[in-house]
């Protein structure tokens, strides 16, 4: 397919644990992103999801396999994949602005792209916020924040480590929205990890269902529903009721087997 943006190739990834002892968190992982799409990674807590996010990123490798951006192989960090973590992470000594040209100016391009700062402030709705520092602004705000300062450095990918985990819900679903204007005008690719599968269903084009560690893919959901789309809607609804299900089956004990 010539549209796939990103492929994960047999990847495998252990770790040890303080204790010592070898932790399996990703086995065998394989998957195709397309360009422009929308995905999101569900399962439950230490499944590997921000795991394959960081080797996505490039700020860990994976025992075994590959993964491949645009036919490269990816073996470090690079601008083309812009990461949003769920604090924001801003620099406290920078102002709004600031923030926002700090990709650029470490890239040595500012000056050639110092109008896109004022547009992007635009964009994610600071006007007037612009000489604010991290700490004058909400945790809303500032992810907006974080968000622009990723994606002005034009990214093919854009990485969002549950960048709405720690919001309250009317401010969750501001940064969604905000999320879904800027993907619709920049055509990004976006991968997103999070726990709330009404987020996932909200943003997606697919979900992936993995299972607990050893993360691999339980299952693959299509969301086809256009947008706007309302969470109270029966489609929306169906769909969350078979997500429900499958993350059950998915995180479920093997069962004992009888031989009589």
């Amino acid at each position: 397919m010539n549209d796939i943006i990103l492929s994960i190739e047999s990847v495998n990834r252990t770790y040890i644990d303080d204790d010592g002892s070898t932790v399996e968190a990703l086995r065998d992982f394989n998957l195709q992103v397309r360009q422009g799409e929308f995905i999101s990674f569900i399962g439950s807590s230490g499944c590997g999801k921000t795991t394959l996010l960081r080797l996505i990123a490039g700020l860990d490798k994976p025992k075994s396999g590959e993964l491949i951006l645009n036919g490269v192989k990816i073996a470090e960090p690079a601008p083309e994949r812009g990461y949003v973590f769920q604090q924001g992470s801003l620099f406290p000594w920078l102002t709004v602005e600031k923030n926002i040209a700090s990709g650029l100016k470490a890239r040595g391009v500012y000056k050639e792209y110092r109008e896109e700062v004022a547009r992007y402030i635009e964009l994610i709705g600071l006007q007037g916020f612009e000489k604010s520092f991290p700490h004058q602004i909400s945790g809303g705000m500032a992810q907006r924040v974080a968000i622009a300062r990723a994606l002005i450095n034009n990214p093919a990918v854009l990485l969002l480590d549950e960048p709405m985990g720690a919001l309250d819900s009317f401010t969750r679903a501001d940064i969604q929205d905000k999320l879904l204007e800027l993907w619709k005008k920049k055509k990004t690719t976006m991968v997103l990890v999070t726990h709330d599968i009404d987020e996932a269903i909200y943003l997606s084009n697919r979900i992936v269902i993995m299972t607990p560690r050893p993360g691999r893919i339980k299952e693959i959901v299509n969301v086809k529903m256009a947008h706007p789309r309302h969470r109270g809607d029966t489609e929306f609804l169906a769909i969350r009721r078979d997500i429900l299900e499958k993350l059950h089956l998915a995180s479920a004990s093997p069962q004992p087997e009888y031989i009589i």
